[in-house]
C-alpha cells in the first residue's frame, strides 16, 4: 500500500494504491536504495506530486515519516515500487510480463481478475471416482455387459441390471484406486477423525476423515460410516475419506434428522426381556423370577471372585439373542484375561470388544468410551441395545491410573475425579420414552480384600435400578448359580410383570424370605423349577399348593 498526503485535503488524510511486485524485484530495489537499516525518510527524487484527486501518487510536498514504524516502512517500500514502474517497463520487459499484476493497478481490478491456484491459495479439490452408479444405471443392459467384459468380469454370473451396474462400479473404482470401506468414527479433541476398520482401537488399516466432511454431515462420534476412500498422497500415512455414503445403514440427509442422546426423555424400563427359554436353562429361570429385566435397566451383578459372574453373564446373553433377537447385544471386557475373551466370542451371538489386562489403562479407557458411544447412536436411530460390561469395578481402576490427580483421594487411594466417567458411562443406560433403549448389565467385584474395590461398589451401589448378588459360599458348595435369591431384587418390577403373574412372584419371594438361611432358599427353588416345563407352571403349582396349606414356613415348593 502507498500511503501519502494530498495537498487539497490536508496533512491527514491518505490515499492508498496496492501495487504488487515479486519478491526478487523487491530485494532487488531495496539494494538499490541502500543497505538494510536505512532511515525510514523516503528519498527526495523518488516523490511525486498528486495534481488531482484521482491520481494514485504521492505529494512531494509532505514530508516523509520520521519513525520507522509499519507505516513508514510501507510509505517506504511503495515509493520505491512506484519509481521502478518505468524502469521495469523500458528495461526490464521480460520481468514485468512475468508480474501478478501491471504496478499501480487498482485494487478492484485486482480483485476481479482470476487468480491461479497455488500453495497459498487453500488445499486441492478432491479426486473424486470418474464415473458414479447414476451414470452408470442411465446406460443400458448391453452398455454394461460390454463395459463389464472390458474389466474382465464374469458377465455370465450377473443377469440383472442392479447387479450389473454394482459390478462394473466396484471393478472401475478399484481400478482408479478408490475403495469402499466402513468403520467406526472416532473423533479426536482436534476436531478430525479416523474411521476403525479393524475395531475399535487404532490400527494400521484406518481411514482418516477431515473436519470439513466431520461438519458437513453432522457426523457424530460411534457412527457406522460406509463411504469413498481415495489412496494416501506421499506425505499422507492414511487413506482419506472423501464420500459418505450411509451413516448407520441410514441416508446421510435423513441421518442429519435425529435427535441428540441428551435430549431423549428417560424414563422407568416398562417393556420386560424375559430370559426363559427352555426348561433347563435354570440360570436365566431364576433371573426371570427374582430380579427381572427391562429394556432399559441399570443393573449391577454383584459378585466376590470366582463366583460364576462371567457364567452367569453368558446364560444372560444366550437368552437375550434367543429371545429377543431385534436387540443389538454387545458384550465389553474390560481387563480380563485372553481365555476368558476368546470363550466370550465363541459363546456369544453379538458383538464382542475386549481389551485384555497386559494392556495399558489408557486402551481400556478407549475401548469403553468408544463402545459407549457406539451404543448411543444406535439409541438415536431408535433401536434396542444391551452392553454386558465385565467389570465396572476394573474400568474405574482404569480411569483411577489415567486420570491426572487432582490432591483429593478418598479412602483406598481412589481419586475424587477418577469416579466420574465410570459413573456417566453406567448412567447413560434408560429407557427412551417412544425410542430405543440402552440396558446396561455391569458387574462389580466386592469382598476382593482391596479397599479401593469397596469404595468403588459403594459408588455404584444406589445408582442402579436392578441388582443380581451372587454368593461366594454357595459357588464354594458348588451350588450353581450362585444367586442370593433374598437380596436380588428390580426396582419397579410391577412395570415388567404381568398381572396375573405379580401375585404369584411377591407370594414366591414372601415364602423365600421366610426360609432361615439363603442357600436353602436357593436350593429349594433350583428343585421346584427342576419339576416343572416353565416358570408360569411352577408359580401355578406353588400357588395351588399354599391353597391346600402344605407349605407351612416354606418348607417345601
Amino acid at each position: 500500500m502507498l500511503h501519502g498526503a494530498s495537498g487539497a485535503h490536508g496533512r491527514t488524510s491518505r490515499r492508498a494504491v496496492r501495487v504488487s511486485v515479486r519478491r526478487p524485484l523487491r530485494r532487488h530495489l531495496r539494494r538499490r536504495s541502500g543497505a538494510p537499516g536505512q532511515h525510514s525518510r523516503c528519498p527526495e527524487q523518488l516523490r511525486f506530486r498528486a495534481p488531482g484527486r484521482g491520481h494514485r501518487r504521492l505529494d512531494p510536498s509532505q514530508p516523509a515519516r520520521r519513525r520507522c514504524s509499519v507505516d513508514g516502512r510501507r510509505h517506504r517500500d511503495g515509493a520505491l515500487r512506484s519509481a521502478a514502474e518505468a524502469r521495469e517497463a523500458s528495461v526490464d520487459r521480460p520481468r514485468a510480463r512475468g508480474l501478478p499484476c501491471r504496478l499501480g493497478e487498482s485494487e478492484e481490478r485486482m480483485s476481479a481478475r482470476p487468480r491461479k491456484r497455488g500453495r497459498r491459495s487453500g488445499a486441492p479439490q478432491e479426486v473424486a471416482p470418474s464415473i458414479t452408479r447414476e451414470e452408470l444405471a442411465s446406460k443400458t443392459v448391453a452398455e454394461l455387459r460390454q463395459m463389464a467384459s472390458e474389466l474382465e468380469l464374469d458377465t455370465k454370473a450377473l443377469k440383472k441390471k442392479d447387479e450389473l451396474v454394482e459390478a462394473v462400479y466396484e471393478a472401475k473404482v478399484r481400478a482408479e484406486g478408490f475403495v469402499e470401506v466402513h468403520g467406526i468414527l472416532d473423533i479426536l479433541p482436534e476436531g478430525y477423525g479416523f474411521l476403525r476398520t479393524s475395531g475399535y482401537l487404532p490400527g494400521d488399516k484406518d481411514v482418516y476423515c477431515s473436519m470439513s466432511l466431520i461438519r458437513k454431515h453432522d457426523l457424530r462420534r460411534g457412527d457406522m460410516v460406509h463411504g469413498q476412500v481415495r489412496p494416501p498422497r506421499e506425505s499422507e500415512k492414511y487413506p482419506a475419506l472423501i464420500k459418505v455414503d450411509r451413516i448407520n445403514g441410514q441416508d446421510p440427509e435423513e441421518a442429519r434428522q435425529r435427535r441428540d442422546f441428551r435430549d431423549l426423555t428417560p424414563v422407568y424400563p416398562d417393556e420386560r426381556l424375559r430370559l426363559e427359554h427352555g426348561p433347563q436353562f435354570i440360570t436365566a429361570r431364576v433371573i426371570d423370577l427374582v430380579a427381572p429385566i427391562g429394556k432399559g435397566q441399570r443393573g449391577l451383578i454383584v459378585s466376590p471372585p470366582k463366583a460364576g459372574k462371567t457364567t452367569v453373564l453368558k446364560d444372560i446373553a444366550a437368552a437375550i439373542t434367543a429371545n429377543n433377537p431385534e436387540v443389538y447385544l454387545m458384550c465389553l471386557l474390560v481387563d480380563e484375561r485372553p481365555e476368558e475373551v476368546t470363550d466370550m466370542e465363541r459363546s456369544i451371538r453379538g458383538e464382542v470388544v475386549s481389551s485384555t489386562f497386559d494392556m495399558p489403562s489408557e486402551n481400556h479407557i478407549a475401548v469403553a468410551e468408544l463402545v459407549l458411544e457406539r451404543a448411543k447412536r444406535l439409541v438415536e436411530s431408535g433401536y434396542d441395545v444391551v452392553i454386558l460390561l465385565d467389570s465396572i469395578t476394573r474400568l474405574a481402576r482404569a480411569y483411577n491410573l489415567a486420570t491426572p490427580a487432582s490432591g483429593r483421594i478418598l479412602s483406598g487411594g481412589v481419586d475424587s475425579t477418577a469416579l466420574y466417567p465410570p459413573k456417566r458411562f453406567f448412567g447413560a443406560a434408560r429407557n427412551i420414552e417412544n425410542g430405543g433403549s440402552l440396558t446396561i448389565l455391569a458387574t462389580a467385584l466386592v469382598d476382593t480384600g482391596s479397599k479401593m474395590d469397596e469404595v468403588i461398589f459403594e459408588e455404584f451401589k444406589g445408582t442402579g435400578n436392578m441388582e443380581l448378588r451372587l454368593d461366594r459360599n454357595m459357588a464354594d458348595r458348588r451350588i450353581f448359580p450362585a444367586i442370593d435369591v433374598v437380596a436380588s431384587g428390580t426396582r419397579k418390577e410391577e412395570l415388567l410383570l404381568d398381572q396375573m403373574e405379580a401375585p404369584f412372584v411377591w407370594g414366591l419371594r414372601r415364602i423365600l424370605h421366610g426360609v432361615d438361611s439363603p442357600e436353602r432358599a436357593l436350593e429349594m427353588l433350583i428343585k421346584g423349577l427342576k419339576q416343572t416345563s416353565s416358570n408360569m407352571e411352577f408359580l401355578t403349582k406353588m400357588a395351588k399348593r399354599a391353597e391346600d396349606k402344605r407349605v407351612t414356613n416354606g418348607i417345601d415348593l
